[in-house]
């Protein structure tokens, strides 16, 4: 193994990151047809309600008890950044916003200060199975930005810039840019108080598709900056001198740019970079904070607050089957696709 490349590990259902980030969890299921109240058709039983990570016949309820999903649940001291390439998601949180997302968007959250939110899948087709494919990638704020007032970003489809670069055989490899610069192309700005939002952190979050045999370049980044690429489909990949194959991750360091040569079959690959926040990391499920004490204050301040409280009628809430792609910002702002 290089200097460059640290680490190869197999991908589970939540991977592993390096600092700034925390983890990044991965959601493939396919779901059946769903009813007209949005739940399985296939109904759920053999399922443990409430906690059902099982992938059962290619798909899970996780913590919904009618649709899938993730009812209500505090978030403190970190970032989300939700990419979700196939199916819906519905959002819900306790500033009073909401939207429906997916096919291609990502929604960016800072938690900051506190917020609770719901994130529920809805079958919406009721004639074919509803596919979900999505990766929640948690970033860390540091010590002076964790109480930041909660924020959510939306970056829709249609808006997020795709750079295609050719290699000298003329075989492409496509770069999403959730976050980051890629030579002449900017991602969208995230949410304004991210770790993201200063240049000299040098944070990306890439979704690259490699055509068989398609050779690309990660950049050059500074000494300091850690990389790491995930490769969930395809069948194998070069890089520094090791053949890897699919569901595995490499860790990298900074420095050197880094070329990657994709294997027979289309390549499909997360890439997370970052300047390390450096700061010691105390997590108690979803409170990420810097010291025992802090995570002692922020369940305090959750059972006392709630962080603002539920406005729905049920942590489970989702929106009307009948709505498009849309979100309602705390501040009443509408945006509907």
């Amino acid at each position: 193994m290089t200097a460059i490349l640290k680490a190869i590990r197999p991908l589970g259902f939540h991977w592993q990151t390096q600092d700034p980030f925390l983890f990044c969890a991965h959601h493939q299921d396919v779901f059946p047809e769903g009813t007209p109240d949005m739940a399985p058709l296939t109904g759920l039983n053999g399922r443990q309600i409430g906690q059902d990570f099982s992938g059962q016949d290619g798909w899970s309820m996780y913590h919904g008890s009618k649709v899938p999903g993730f009812p209500a649940h505090p978030h403190k001291g970190f970032e989300t950044v939700t990419i979700v390439e196939e199916g819906l998601v519905d959002h819900s949180d306790s500033l009073g916003a909401a939207g429906r997302f997916g096919n291609g968007d990502t929604q960016w959250m800072t938690a900051g200060k506190g917020v609770m939110h719901s994130e529920m899948f809805p079958l919406l087709n009721e004639q074919r199975k509803n596919p979900l494919h999505l990766f929640q990638i948690w970033l860390n704020l540091p010590q002076a930005n964790k109480n930041v007032p909660a924020h959510f970003k939306m970056m829709w489809n249609e808006d997020i810039p795709v750079k295609v670069v050719r290699d000298e055989q003329g075989k492409a490899s496509h770069f999403k840019l959730i976050a980051g610069q890629f030579g002449d192309m900017k991602a969208l700005a995230p949410a304004p108080d991210s770790y993201a939002a200063d240049p000299a952190n040098e944070v990306a979050i890439w979704l690259i598709t490699a055509e068989p045999g398609a050779q690309f370049t990660l950049p050059e980044v500074g000494a300091a900056t850690d990389r790491s690429l995930f490769f969930y489909a395809g069948d194998q990949m070069e890089t520094a001198g090791e053949r890897i194959s699919k569901e595995h991750s490499i860790d990298l360091a900074g420095g050197n740019a880094l070329d990657v040569r994709n294997g027979n079959e289309t390549g499909y690959f997360l890439y997370l970079q970052g300047k390390p926040l450096g700061e010691k990391v105390v997590q108690h499920g979803p409170f990420v904070m810097n010291s025992n004490q802090e995570i002692q204050e922020a369940v305090y301040e959750f059972q006392r607050t709630q962080f603002g409280g539920w406005p729905w009628k049920t942590h489970e809430h989702t929106h009307p089957k009948e709505r498009g792609r849309f979100a309602i910002h705390a501040d009443g702002r509408e945006e509907i696709k």
